[in-house]
């Protein structure tokens, strides 16, 4: 059976390419195809990879400005010419749901989360636009990407969503049914690695939602030490606000990201997350989430045994949250069993039997 990967970008590393990246170690023969990829910001493993790029690629600029090419992105997806091969496995927060497939083939989307800047996000994604000429232009394509994108929601034969949060999107935006399937834990790199030091820890895209800069306004305010990693455009913006107990490391490997899991006294996050990985992947070594308590959060953290909530994204309720932990005696190695139960093996063994049920279903 031949198997193709689509992927949207491969130009940032976050939970979505960690998740392609599971889906290459169990399908090794099979290309990835993608709208752009920098593989300079990818770890090693992607540039020893078949990755295959559209024609924005050759596109003078587009590494850094392929935001501006939107317009562009629903051509270019079903311009990836996939007729060769019997599944089709997309892994798309985006576009590449939309490929053209035959009726003799079978596509199964991995959904991250329906397009977000059209959809939930669009009118706070206007918001952060500076650019005058780009902002009277991006509603009108906006507006027709959105169309296309409910119209491209109906070609993947099956929908398999990240979390349940995702699937009310899913069933909300498209209409379609999804099975839920957890992203996987890499359990690989963990461990309790001794005592916890006197710091906090984001890692995350430092993108304008993900709300780092509530957080940072928490820790100047407090004076405590917060540690974040990450990379993305909000950067600037963010270390304009760091105060001077807050370390922003930029973009860093996986040891130096683990080994900073198993060092920091909490880990926070405090954007509304599709799912969000980062938070189990600091239960995987033990420690305690501070989580806000909407979208995915729900799904991986469990009030009062590995981490608390707060309800409102203010800087009040925030320090209460902290407070709250602090109040808190819990267990290292409960917190550590509750993220094994989104282990990397679980993950493969669900994939592997839903792909098993689909091509059952087609041949009868």
């Amino acid at each position: 059976m031949k198997i193709a990967l689509v992927h949207d970008y491969l130009n940032q590393y976050g939970g979505a390419e960690r998740v392609l990246e599971v889906f290459m170690e169990m399908f090794p023969d099979a290309p990835v195809y993608t709208l752009i990829a920098n593989l300079s910001k990818m770890p090693e493993r992607f540039k020893e990879a078949d990755i295959r790029t559209s024609f924005i690629q050759s596109i003078p600029f587009s590494k850094n400005h392929y935001k501006k090419m939107l317009g562009l992105f629903p051509i270019a997806v079903e311009q990836m010419d996939l007729r060769n091969y019997d599944l089709v496995l997309s892994s798309s927060s985006a576009f590449v749901k939309g490929v053209l497939t035959t009726p003799s083939q079978i596509h199964v989307c991995y959904c991250h989360t329906p397009m977000r800047y059209v959809w939930d996000l669009y009118h706070q994604y206007m918001q952060e636009i500076t650019n005058p000429v780009f902002s009277r232009v991006l509603p009108y394509i906006l507006h027709k990407v959105r169309i296309w994108d409910q119209v491209s929601s109906q070609r993947p034969d099956y929908y398999i969503s990240n979390s349940h949060n995702v699937s009310k999107r899913i069933q909300k935006y498209y209409n379609r049914n999804s099975h839920v399937i957890h992203p996987p834990v890499s359990f690989s790199q963990t461990g309790l690695l001794g005592e916890s030091e006197d710091f906090y820890l984001i890692v995350s895209r430092l993108l304008p939602y993900k709300r780092i800069d509530l957080v940072i306004e928490t820790f100047n305010q407090l004076e405590w030490p917060l540690v974040i990693i990450g990379d993305g455009y909000d950067r600037q913006r963010l270390e304009r606000l760091a105060g001077p107990t807050v370390k922003m490391l930029g973009y860093q490997s996986d040891a130096v990201i683990h080994e900073h899991y198993s060092k920091c006294k909490a880990f926070i996050l405090a954007g509304e997350e599709d799912f969000g990985i980062t938070p189990l992947e600091a239960q995987a070594h033990g420690k305690p989430v501070i989580a806000f308590g909407k979208g995915g959060a729900l799904e991986t953290v469990k009030d009062g045994v590995t981490g608390v909530f707060f309800d409102e994204q203010t800087v009040e309720s925030l320090i209460q949250a902290l407070n709250r932990l602090q109040n808190l005696n819990l267990n290292p190695a409960a917190i550590r069993d509750h993220a094994d139960s989104f282990n990397e093996n679980r993950f493969k063994k669900q994939i592997m039997d839903f792909i098993h049920d689909a091509l059952s279903a087609k041949s009868r």
